[in-house]
């Protein structure tokens, strides 16, 4: 199993994070990818993310979630 998160603007549009190696991470577990948000959430703020979707092996599981505090 493959998770990742979908970077998203606050209309769903994509945002692609140009330069980061974040913008093709991918998790062993749901756990790995939460645990990874809640530490970077302020960074994919700072990049133009507004809301992102959680996906295992291209199934949405949820979202979109916004990073607003």
């Amino acid at each position: 199993m493959s998770w990742h998160w979908r970077y998203e603007d606050a209309s769903g549009g994509a945002v692609e994070r140009t330069g980061s190696a974040e913008s093709v991470e991918r998790f062993p577990s749901q756990s790995d990818a939460e645990s990874w948000l809640g530490e970077h959430w302020r960074d994919l703020l700072a990049d133009g993310v507004a809301q992102v979707t959680l996906f295992e092996d291209g199934r949405n599981v949820y979202g979109p979630m916004s990073l607003s505090e």
